[in-house]
C-alpha cells in the first residue's frame, strides 16, 4: 500500500522494479509480506486491510516523507530491503507484538474492533462521565473530555501526547491514559496513565451513551448508544519484518530527541 505523493509513487515504481528483477512475487491478495510506503498512517492503513490475514502476513514499511515511527527502510534503501527479502525469508524474520480488542456494546448489539495504536471514547459537546473497571472491579468514576487505550506501539502515538508512558513492544500490556480529566474537592480520578496486566481487561460504561464517540486508530466510527466498552490485549499479534528492523529504543530516540548535543 502506498499514499498518493509523487516521491511516494516513483519509489513504489522503482521497488516494483526491484521485486520482480529479484524474481519476487508480487500478491494483493494474499500475500506473505506487507510492504507500506509512505508514513506511518500508510502501514496503519495497511495494517487495517490486511488484518484478517495477521496469522500469516508480516508488514515492512518504507518512508518516503518525514521520518516514520513504523517504516524501518528510507526510499533510497529499497534495494537493501529487496537484497534482504531474497535472502532471510519473511517467517524466519519477523518479530510480533501485542495488538488491542475493543469490544463495544450498543442498544443494536455488539461491535468489534482491532487496533493496532490505540481506541479512544469521547463525548462530543460535553463533560464525559463514566465508570471505570479494571479486571471486573471497579475503578473510578471519570469525569472529562474523554479515556484512551493504547497498545505498547500505540504508547508512542496519542497515548504519549496524553503524557502517557512509552512502552516496549514486547510488553504485553495495555495502557490507560486520560483525556482532560477534571480533579477537584467534588471529582476525583488517578490523575495518571495505568498500565494494565496481560491478563486483565479494561471496561468503560458512559454514563452519557447518546453522546459518546469511538475513536480507532484515528477513524471515528459511526456508532449511536455506546453502553459500554471492554478492552483487552487480543488474541492476533502483528509481526514486522525483522531483518532491518530497528531497535526500539532507535526509533523512539529519533523520533522523539534526535542527535542533541
Amino acid at each position: 500500500m502506498h499514499n498518493d505523493r509523487v516521491t511516494t509513487r516513483v519509489a513504489v515504481r522503482h521497488l516494483q522494479v526491484l521485486l520482480a528483477e529479484a524474481g519476487i512475487l508480487q500478491d494483493q491478495d494474499h500475500p506473505d509480506l506487507v510492504i507500506s510506503v509512505g508514513g506511518d498512517g500508510t502501514l496503519i492503513s495497511a495494517f487495517h486491510k490486511y488484518q484478517k490475514q495477521l496469522d500469516h502476513v508480516a508488514f515492512a514499511g518504507i518512508h518516503t516523507g518525514h521520518l516514520g515511527f513504523y517504516t524501518d527502510w528510507r526510499n533510497y534503501d529499497m534495494e537493501k530491503l529487496v537484497e534482504a527479502l531474497a535472502s532471510h525469508p519473511v517467517k524466519e524474520h519477523s518479530v510480533t507484538y501485542p495488538l488491542l480488542a475493543m469490544k463495544v456494546t450498543t442498544s443494536s448489539g455488539i461491535k468489534e474492533y482491532l487496533a493496532l495504536n490505540e481506541a479512544s471514547i469521547k463525548r462530543v459537546s460535553k463533560t464525559m462521565e463514566a465508570e471505570v473497571s479494571i479486571g471486573g472491579c471497579r475503578f473510578e468514576n471519570f469525569r472529562g473530555d474523554g479515556l484512551c487505550v493504547s497498545t505498547p506501539t500505540g504508547s508512542t502515538a496519542y497515548s504519549k501526547s496524553l503524557g502517557g508512558a512509552v512502552i516496549h513492544p514486547r510488553l504485553k500490556a495495555l495502557q490507560l491514559t486520560e483525556i482532560a480529566s477534571i480533579n477537584n474537592l467534588v471529582f476525583r480520578t488517578v490523575g495518571s496513565p495505568i498500565v494494565i496486566a496481560p491478563d486483565e481487561w479494561i471496561t468503560i460504561v458512559p454514563k452519557n451513551t447518546d453522546r459518546a464517540v469511538v475513536i480507532v486508530d484515528g477513524e471515528r466510527i459511526a456508532l449511536t448508544d455506546v453502553m459500554q466498552a471492554d478492552y483487552r490485549i487480543a488474541q492476533e499479534e502483528i509481526s514486522f519484518y525483522e531483518y532491518g528492523h530497528h531497535h526500539f529504543w532507535d526509533r523512539v530516540n529519533e523520533a522523539f530527541i534526535g542527535d542533541v548535543k
